[in-house]
């Protein structure tokens, strides 16, 4: 089983190690000590407090639609020409890059600073791990 480091478990969630050492005295992120006398949290609890935990921004469609996948966001950045564009956009501490027609751009009027969802329907996602791979 995975464990982490405070250090690591604070950069996973977005925040300081301050925050996730008040988490544990708190008792509300668990944590155990390694052999070598460090704090450590256990992996699944911690992927279980980072989904109970997520603040993602409230999505400003009235829409329903099938994909999961929906990250709000700004738009940080447009480049047109005359077909087609691309749009840059910041959903949190992820930078998502789209490639739509002018059109569509124009037609939405997105441009820097403008509030916009993400959308991702896809039924390939590659999954990568740090590391060499299976021992």
């Amino acid at each position: 089983m995975p464990q982490f480091r405070i250090s690591d478990a604070a950069r996973l969630l977005g925040v300081s190690d301050d925050t996730v050492r008040r988490w544990v005295e708190a008792g509300t992120l668990p944590a155990q000590t390694d052999g070598s006398n460090r704090k450590v949290v256990d992996g699944a609890a911690l992927a279980a407090f980072a989904r109970e935990h997520a603040n993602a921004p409230p999505d400003p469609s009235d829409v329903q639609s099938s994909a999961r996948n929906r990250l709000v966001g700004l738009v940080t950045a447009v480049k047109a020409d005359r077909v087609m564009a691309q749009v840059e956009m910041q959903c949190g501490p992820h930078r998502i890059v789209s490639l739509m027609s002018s059109e569509a751009v124009q037609e939405m009027g997105l441009e820097p600073g403008s509030l916009a969802v993400a959308v991702i329907k896809s039924t390939t996602v590659v999954v990568e791990t740090p590391g060499a791979g299976p021992p």
